[in-house]
């Protein structure tokens, strides 16, 4: 028995490193100039000898414009593979854009503009963007993101700017240029380099940083890891990676920001979904996501994937709908351990927990996480009540907007239709702000505006959207200042708790906005209602303790 163990374990173990290998050698492949169609490092196969063991394959290549490209365009070791199959000679599949780049160039060459209209590590927390310090620090005093929480660039520096973040890795991964790493496009690895190699601890190694990343906050960063990481990230035998790996080791096996097949379903070319966070909630029993209550949302067919020994997932939809596409990644949901606020008991990444789409507005999650899921984030180092920390909203806010409700979506202000030199259209893949592109986005609409006039509208409702986000911070710090005060005066537990209450709906109603990368302006009515809901929220927790400590004086 030991002994087939270990012939199973050091076959397994080969493969990995040969696929290493072989995916480092295929992405070489495509350094030449997109648009060329490459020459494949191998002779072509007939590709009714893959659809022999790959029926959910075959179902897909046959149906779309993809039908009649070789499956030797995107997978290395056919040959072998087909002569015979097996674990030891699975081929290897390319994750690089520069495959879709070959024949799509110009989304390609679109996709890796530099967004140079915005600083590389813009803090969130500065002063003039969404939540400003001394306010940001103290009201998420204890959590990770305090050491660095950054605006967006575009997608192809996704994973370089995760990795080389203060608040992931604890500064372990720097630049091999320094700082002019800003300017390098193109994989994770060419570009940034382990400053402790021999260390696989996953801890901090400079002043001022923390160690705060884990498998399931990088599924929305690449998707490098699809065909190692089983449905839901659950630990199973036959996977490379799972929701428990050693976060060191696993990103060292990961190169691409956004990879293309996240999006478009390379077999099909069709439009698709792949985070098995998103299809699980798409698919819950009691359908309760803004997507199950909306009578005209796009509807999607779940597919079973691979024939690896575990189980995946991938989504086609009727249509394109950047609802569900962008919202794979500009979404909330959780990616990390925390903590079950019923029982005090840790929720660690074993537990499917921290894998977890609500896919609901800001009104629906405090329900959502306290009773429903029995989940939250981090314990507020000042009032020791538990927390919630957002992700990125930007799908649920956008939902039910004006904006959606009159037909535009993600793409109609994001990714645009441009034309190429020769007058042809295609859609833009440089992700922005409108505001760098205006006459392809918001003139396209309000074609009696001018640039100028575009401009001011966008600054103002987002002008609004902080100034309101100003006001719940102030609140929300009065709240923990009093929260402290009515410990230190020593109140019930009873009261405290209320008031630890108050606060995480106040939080909530707050912080859903500093991580939405909008400043409101995706749902202008909603960020006013919640954010002065947050105010008020805040204002019922201080009248607790204040209560409290006059009925107190008044028994003395």
């Amino acid at each position: 028995m030991m002994k087939k163990f270990l012939s199973v374990f050091i076959a397994v173990a080969a493969f990995a490193l040969i696929s290493g290998i072989y995916n480092s050698t295929v992405d070489a492949e495509y350094k030449a100039a997109p648009g060329k169609k490459a020459v494949p490092a191998e002779k072509a196969v007939a590709a009714e000898a893959c659809y022999g063991c790959h029926a959910a394959i075959k179902e897909l290549h046959t149906m779309g414009k993809h039908a009649k490209v070789n499956c030797s365009n995107c997978h290395r070791g056919l040959d072998k593979h087909l002569k015979g199959p097996g674990p030891d000679t699975r081929p290897a599949t390319v994750m690089a854009w520069e495959a879709c780049g070959q024949c799509h160039k110009e989304q390609y060459e679109s996709f890796m503009k530099g967004t140079y209209h915005r600083p590389a590590r813009d803090e969130k927390s500065q002063l003039t963007n969404r939540a400003p310090n001394p306010f940001w620090d103290k009201l998420m005093a204890g959590h990770g993101f305090t050491k660095e929480h950054n605006l967006t660039r575009s997608h192809n520096w996704m994973l370089i700017d995760h990795l080389i973040v203060d608040r992931a890795y604890g500064g372990r991964f720097q630049g091999k240029n320094g700082w002019q790493y800003i300017f390098d496009k193109g994989k994770a690895w060419d570009v940034l380099t382990d400053k402790y190699p021999d260390n696989k601890e996953h801890k901090t190694f400079i002043p001022q940083s923390a160690a705060a990343a884990n498998p399931v906050c990088l599924q929305c960063k690449t998707q490098d890891q699809i065909l190692k990481w089983a449905y839901m990230g659950d630990p199973v035998q036959g996977t490379t990676w799972s929701r428990t790996s050693n976060v060191v080791e696993y990103v060292k096996d990961l190169n691409h920001g956004l990879n293309c097949f996240t999006c478009h379903d390379p077999h099909a070319a069709k439009p698709r979904i792949v985070r098995d966070g998103l299809i699980d909630a798409l698919t819950r029993p009691d359908g309760d996501t803004l997507w199950h209550k909306d009578p005209k949302h796009t509807n999607i067919k779940v597919i079973e994937m691979g024939l690896r020994g575990f189980a995946r997932k991938i989504a086609l939809l009727e249509k394109y709908d950047t609802r569900l596409q962008c919202g794979q990644c500009h979404v909330e949901y959780n990616c990390n351990p925390g903590t079950d606020p019923k029982t005090g008991a840790p929720v660690k990444m074993d537990d499917r927990r921290t894998n977890h789409f609500p896919y609901k507005d800001v009104f629906g999650l405090y329900d959502h996480y306290v009773n429903k899921v029995s989940f939250l984030d981090f314990k507020h180092a000042l009032t020791g009540g538990l927390l919630w920390k957002a992700q990125h909203p930007e799908a649920e806010t956008y939902y039910n907007s004006k904006h959606a409700k009159a037909g535009a979506g993600c793409d109609s202000c994001h990714t645009p239709k441009v034309k190429d030199k020769k007058g042809k259209a295609f859609t833009s893949h440089f992700a922005a702000t409108p505001r760098v592109q205006l006459k392809e986005t918001c003139l396209k609409c309000h074609p009696k505006w001018t640039e100028e006039q575009a401009r001011y509208a966008i600054d103002s409702v987002k002008a609004y959207g902080k100034g309101k986000m100003r006001k719940a911070e102030f609140w929300l710090s009065a709240l923990i200042d009093k929260i402290v005060e009515g410990k230190k005066a020593g109140l019930g537990d009873d009261v405290i708790k209320q008031a630890q209450d108050q606060h995480l709906k106040a939080h909530i109603l707050w912080e859903y906005w500093t991580a939405e990368n909008s400043d409101g302006f995706h749902n202008p009515e909603m960020a006013r209602e919640s954010l002065t809901k947050s105010v008020d929220e805040s204002q019922k927790g201080i009248k607790i303790i204040a209560d409290a400590m006059t009925a107190k004086v008044g028994v003395k």
